[in-house]
């Protein structure tokens, strides 16, 4: 038994090993002409990713923490961000993410664009932003979001499907009813970064990394071996 397992774990290492890295034509990254802003940099970025068609270049994976500094992550939309350094994100506080942020207020972001063999790491304190905007970006969602996130209940064990069936229609008819109702534990939170990191592959595995770290009211970048 022990004999046919490692001979299985050895046959999906060779599997793994096999796949191809970094296929499509990588992009230049000219670190010398980088704007003194990560903000901008993640912009140009972005729209680079946007113009080649990377599926989903919005979404990200979201790392926290609870307060044993146990790690969970997940891959959720980028909502904004905006000149002061802050990524935003929506979600609700009572899910387990939500929960951890309440208890270890740090968070963790990673952007990865495989056909441009391209990351983008942002790390820093997180703060809910406020009913004001967290109702604006509730309703801005579609109605089946709003549904799914007023049925509640987020990250419990679900038993019977049915009652989760059930509890997005009373939502829906909740919404249909009163269509500016927003979920009470629906928050828009901002990650304002101390830390951005931008990585660009290389074929020859001489990848390329420059780091911002954030300096009072200004930014200091720098390369850092791969």
């Amino acid at each position: 038994m022990v004999a046919g397992r490692g001979s299985e774990t050895g046959s999906i290492r060779d599997l793994l090993r096999g796949l191809p890295v970094f296929a499509d034509e990588l992009p230049v990254f000219d670190v010398d002409s980088a704007p003194a802003s990560p903000v901008a940099l993640f912009v140009d970025w972005l729209k680079a990713a946007i113009e080649a068609g990377v599926p989903e270049p919005h979404a990200m994976t979201l790392s926290t923490a609870d307060a044993a500094g146990r790690p969970s992550s997940r891959v959720l939309i980028c909502k904004d961000i905006d000149v002061d350094g802050c990524w935003y994100f929506a979600a609700n506080r009572a899910s387990r993410k939500g929960r951890e942020l309440a208890v270890n207020g740090h968070a963790a972001l990673n952007f990865y664009w495989p056909r441009q063999g391209r990351q983008i790491r942002v790390s820093g304190p997180v703060q809910p932003t406020g009913p004001e905007r967290s109702a604006a970006d509730f309703l801005a969602r579609s109605p089946g979001s709003r549904a799914e996130a007023l049925a509640g209940r987020q990250s419990e064990i679900l038993t019977d499907p049915g009652e989760l069936a059930t509890a997005v229609e009373e939502a829906q008819n909740k919404i249909a009813a009163t269509p500016d109702l927003v979920a009470q534990d629906w928050t828009l939170y901002a990650v304002r970064a101390n830390e951005v990191e931008f990585w660009q592959a290389n074929r020859e595995r001489c990848h390329i990394r420059l780091q911002y770290v954030r300096d009072d009211s200004s930014w200091i970048h720098r390369r850092l071996w791969p």
